[in-house]
Order: C-alpha cells, then structure tokens, then sequence
C-alpha cells in the first residue's frame, strides 16, 4: 500500500471534538491499552465493560478493539520502536502519553489506517490531558518518524520481540529454540476463525468458503461478522477453534452417556458433547458466563443440564465420562487473545497448578470405575499439562492414561507426546497461506478409572 505523506504540522492546535472523526475510536483503544496493562484484565472483558457506556457506531467500537487487539499482538515491537526514538525515554508523570502512542504506533506500523489520521488523531488525543499535552511535539514528532520509518523497522522485526521474556525462556527450555521462535512467529498473525458443526462439514465448508480440517472442524477463509453468517440464527454451527474442538473428540461421548463437563462455560465442548447424543451436566462457578452458555446451547437447538458450583466442592453421582478444561494461564490462545502475553506472569503458574491439581482430584472422584477422564488446559506451559498429569497419576492410584491414536486427531501425529498425550502448537497445521495455517496450543490427557 503507498500511503500519502503526512503533513501534520510540528504541534497542532486541537479542535473540537465534533471536527474529529474517528477520534472517539482511538480514545477507546488506548483506554483500553492502558486499562489491560494496569489492571491485568483480559481486554474481551474490558471491551465489553467500557464500550457499551460511549455509545460508539459499530465502526468506530470495532476499529477500537481491532488497534486495542494489534497493540497488544505486536507490543514488544512497538515499544521498542518507541523507546529507541526518545532519547530520554518515555517521559514520567505524562499520563496517557504511552498508550495514545502505542495505539498511534499500532496503527502506523500493522493497521490499514491512513498516517495523517493516526498522527493527526494522537496529537489531539494528547491535548486533551493536561499532562500529557506538554509531550505534544515530542510525540508528534516520534510518530511522523515512525512514519517515515515504517519499511524500514517491518524489514528488521524479529518475532520474538513481541514474546515477554518469562515465556521466551519457558517455550525455549521446554520445546527448543526453534521451536519456541515458530511459535512467536505464529502469533504474529491474525487468527483464523473455525467452527464446529453438528453435521456435514463439507457442505457447510462449501456454504461459507471454508475449508474441512483434518479433525472435522470448519475453517473459514473470510472475515465476515459470525452473526451475519448462514447457519448461525438457525443454530447449525458454533465457534471453536480446532485445537479447543480436540479434548471433547478425545471424550468419544455416547448417545445416553452421563458426562460432565467441570469448568464448562463459554461452552464449546458442552455444545460437542450435547451434540453426541450424551447426557451432559455442564459445571461452572461463573453464573454469568453460565448463562451465556445457555444461550448458546438455546440457539444451537441442543440441551444440558446447568449448574452453577464451585467444581472443587461439586458433588454427584459418578458419571461415564468426565471433561475437565481446567483454569490455566492460557497461553496456548496468545494467538486469539494477545494481551495474555502481556497481563500474565510466571509466578501465576504455582498459584494455577495448584487450583489444578484440586480440580482434577475432584473429577477424579466423579468418575465411575471403567469410565473415562480427559483432563485439558490451553496453555503451552508442561506445568500445567504433562507435569500435572505425571504428579496425579503419582499420587492416586486407579487410573492410567489411555494413549491417543492419531486417526482420532485427524492423523496430526506431531501433536501427541510419546505418552500418548495430546500437545498442539500454534505453529502447527500448514494452512493454504500463514493466515489460515496454525491452532490454539493445547493440552490434554485421556485417563481411564480401573
């Protein structure tokens, strides 16, 4: 794309509000950039809380979380880029200095967005606070360099910038050097979008120009708004991606089963489970999300019982099978979500372990003698996967691993362990393009009750 030069001048004067289109997108987006890093919430959650209140035109809501969502991906890199052009750093007591130009960088750098409306639009941002209107010229100018500087910096990126240290020496240590860059590398792309569908995946495929993965799901080659899509109002399809579509597969539900699905909500597996013909209890603590889950299985046509509990203290009769997606530090979907890279840290992993270990326990007990347990997190840390199951199985006797075939997993060998565990890596899957190739990192093990 050739983009016009800019002619911002060196410290425009702002004008008001109504003279400034698209200024109220960029305000949301780095009030969401800044509310993420200083308070760690996920920034889905702190979209959904702050922008119903400004009333925004969905354009302008959507180009908001798109920068928020692109900050977020490439935030080592535009940090970097940033503070090697201030040559005394960032200035301290500036206020909302960083994030109007982290979100002005996204925009420059990664977005399809002309560079004298996001230089121009930054600059009036930056009025509007007192503090940080007396770093008017100084941002002005970083960013117009920015600008000038673009295909330079974009030729010299290295994909590890945007991985925060904590997980560049945990995905080295554990997977290797190679790997651990082919994973950064795979979360610099936007994600494609999947689903599941009750029945007939070709067709729906050949519906929605999409393409059958080796595992059944759906991948879609547009980005079209869900909601406007064929099939969603009549309930024929849901949202899930591939990799998180596995551990309900690995379940191998039966019609007239008693399942139970522990930590169940947004309820893509519950949804897969119903769909199998099974009986299914879906368990949650959250009451909200849990709702949300029963809108989702209304408008799928399918049916589950819902229950709102705390799975470390749920008690039922044991059931056929057992799914446990348990709490984890979800670093297996920094992909889709970005902003896990940056909202969480290495000391959160013995905290989630923990709460794991009670967890699986607790499933472990809802499970019959004969009946089947898979335990699954989507995360790319063995603490939380190979590590938690090796340490169940070593403190409770009465359950082995049921190792997994690769036909169950579409024949994707290079996604199980020697033990027979399922480890997907976001590098994995060749697609058509780097867009359309890749999958959450997942987790999951398949345990029998002897």
């Amino acid at each position: 794309m050739v983009r016009p030069e800019i002619t911002t001048p060196p410290s425009p004067e702002p004008k008001p509000l109504d003279d400034a289109p698209g200024l109220a997108a960029r305000r949301l987006a780095a009030e969401l950039i800044d509310e993420v890093l200083r308070a760690g919430t996920a920034l889905d959650e702190t979209f959904e809380r702050m922008a119903p209140s400004l009333r925004l035109e969905p354009a302008d809501a959507g180009l908001a979380r798109a920068i928020a969502t692109v900050a977020f991906r490439r935030l080592g890199t535009i940090r970097h880029v940033i503070d090697a052009r201030l040559e005394r750093g960032s200035p301290r007591n500036s206020g909302p200095f960083e994030p109007i130009m982290v979100a002005a960088a996204a925009q420059l750098l990664f977005l399809d967005v002309p560079d004298h409306a996001a230089v121009d639009l930054a600059i009036r941002h930056l009025h509007e606070d007192a503090r940080s209107s007396r770093y008017v010229a100084l941002g002005n100018a970083v960013l117009r360099r920015l600008a000038r500087e673009r295909d330079a910096i974009l030729a010299g990126l290295d994909p590890m910038i945007d991985t925060p240290e904590w997980l560049q020496e945990s995905w080295t240590r554990h997977y290797g050097a190679k790997t651990a860059a082919a994973i950064a590398l795979a979360h610099a792309q936007e994600p494609p979008l999947d689903l599941s569908v009750k029945a007939d995946a070709a067709a729906w495929a050949e519906k929605l120009d999409g393409i059958v993965l080796p595992t059944g799901s759906v991948r879609l080659r547009g980005r079209e708004s869900v909601p406007t899509l064929t099939g969603f109002a009549e309930g024929q399809w849901w949202v899930q991606d591939a990799a998180a579509a596995l551990p309900a597969l690995l379940l191998a539900a039966k019609p007239g089963e008693r399942v139970a699905d522990l930590c169940a909500a947004p309820g893509g597996k519950t949804a897969q489970l119903a769909a199998a013909g099974a009986s299914v209890t879906a368990v949650d603590r959250s009451g909200p999300r849990l709702r949300r889950l029963a809108a989702n299985l209304e408008r799928l046509g399918l049916q589950a019982e819902v229950v709102t509990a705390d799975v470390t203290r749920y008690e039922a009769e044991a059931f056929d099978a057992v799914l446990l997606d348990a709490p984890c530090s979800a670093t297996g979907t920094i992909r889709r979500h970005p902003d896990v890279a940056w909202t969480k840290r290495s000391e959160d992993i013995a905290k989630l372990t923990a709460l794991q270990a009670r967890l699986l326990d607790q499933a472990a007990k809802l499970t019959r003698p004969g009946g089947r347990l898979v335990y699954c997190t989507c995360s790319l840390e063995p603490e939380e996967g190979e590590a938690q199951i090796a340490a169940f199985l070593a403190r409770r006797e009465g359950f082995a691993r049921q190792p997994i075939d690769p036909a169950e997993i579409g024949g994707i060998a290079d996604a199980l362990t020697p033990q027979g565990e399922l480890r997907t890596l976001p590098h994995q899957l060749a697609g058509e393009t780097a867009r359309l190739s890749g999958w959450a990192g997942f987790y999951a093990c398949r345990l029998i009750r002897l």
